[in-house]
């Protein structure tokens, strides 16, 4: 008779998930922040509201960002207006863009991925598509498939309306792929068009809709992931070692997106900073206990950068040194939030930056890490990590 669980630990890697390869991609329309509002203003037809000009321009300057990349232009306001104009009707023409324009650019940071990989697109087993811009049928995964060109009987799942955290919940569902299926190689991509589904024109009843239009952003980034890497042909990065998902207690109603005929309007409060930074003490002591870790200043971070009260807040709560949350400041200043696909982007830039300055891990020098995807619920998604020596 076969023996079932000799079959199971067949089917099982031996070692940890980890990150192998990641690839990142933007909209080539970039803009800088100092000159957006006036930009703003005159796509929407908006440049007689001189007062929420105003605000808009202050908001800009404490957003931390110095530029982004943003798939809407003037170009298509013109042909679309009704995207531009506050609370008219435009899914239909959000949902033309995005359905066609989010899986292109997720092709994009996958191609970068596959080629630092080496390896033939043959030996990708599954695949995890994750974007909060455009629903449709055949989804986004099937689309990316077709795309790349990838196997007919790849795995394939689709994760939709995560917003912020998403990143987070990726790394969370590819570690559970990566090391329930032996050889498995997951592709991972996360792609945002921020702009095509929440775009709206200013107007004095929805300061939160500015706060929106100064912060997120577009951009797609994507990852190999699998357990055991065949070192000869392969080289791993980070290793996933722990993963979890927390809701912030009495945090309902402070981030939520409603989709209406008008597209994705956005709540945000200003609660939302100390509500993180109030509990983050109590979900790094549950993830790191296993690992009897307690000095967060010995440990690298990637932290999703929702704004900069929040990065701020952060640091603050947990008397962190300056330097432990550079690589998502610099995320912020030179992207903008991407929404899931931010903190993917940071390991890009954290992996980079210990590379080019030397230093003897991807962890920027340390062994040990956390990352952290905060969005809508509020929910927190934190990935414990470990770097890996040059």
């Amino acid at each position: 008779m076969v023996n079932i669980q000799e079959f199971r630990n067949a089917q099982r890697a031996d070692g940890p998930a980890t990150v192998i390869a990641i690839g990142i991609a933007t909209p080539p329309n970039c803009v800088l922040q100092n000159t957006y509002p006036d930009e703003y203003f005159r796509m929407t037809k908006s440049e007689h509201k001189i007062e929420l000009k105003e605000k808009f321009k202050r908001i800009c300057d404490k957003s931390m960002v110095k530029k982004r990349s943003i798939y809407v232009t003037e170009d298509i306001l013109k042909q679309k207006p009704n995207i531009g104009s506050y609370m008219a009707p435009s899914l239909n023409d959000r949902q033309d863009i995005a359905v066609v324009e989010v899986p292109k650019l997720g092709e994009q940071a996958a191609n970068q991925a596959i080629i630092e990989w080496g390896q033939p697109k043959s030996k990708i087993t599954h695949l995890i598509f994750a974007t909060s811009c455009g629903v449709d049928m055949p989804a986004d995964d099937y689309q990316l498939t077709k795309l790349l060109g990838l196997h007919p009987s790849i795995k394939r799942f689709v994760m939709y309306q995560h917003g912020c955290y998403g990143g987070g919940s990726v790394l969370r569902l590819a570690k559970d792929l990566a090391e329930n299926n032996k050889g498995a190689r997951v592709l991972v991509v996360c792609s945002e068009l921020s702009s095509v589904v929440s775009f709206h024109g200013p107007d004095e009843t929805n300061i939160d809709n500015l706060v929106a239009r100064a912060l997120f952003s577009d951009g797609a980034a994507a990852m190999i992931v699998g357990s055991d890497p065949l070192l000869d042909v392969e080289k791993p990065l980070f290793e996933i070692v722990s993963v979890s998902q927390t809701i912030v207690p009495d945090s309902e109603g402070v981030l939520y997106g409603h989709t209406r005929e008008s597209g994705l309007m956005f709540h945000i409060s200003d609660r939302i900073p100390k509500l993180v930074s109030n509990n983050i003490g109590a979900i790094l002591l549950e993830a790191f206990k296993p690992f009897d870790i307690k000095d967060w200043n010995s440990i690298f971070w990637v932290v999703h950068p929702g704004g900069p009260a929040i990065l701020k807040e952060v640091e603050e709560k947990l008397a962190l040194r300056p330097d432990k949350l550079r690589a998502s400041r610099h995320v912020l200043y030179e992207y903008g939030n991407m929404w899931g696909a931010s903190v993917l982007f940071i390991l890009n830039e954290m992996r980079q930056y210990s590379a080019t300055h030397r230093l003897e891990t991807t962890g920027e020098g340390l062994e040990w890490g956390v990352l952290f995807g905060i969005g809508p619920g509020l929910t927190v998604e934190t990935v414990v990590l470990r770097s890996v020596s040059f």
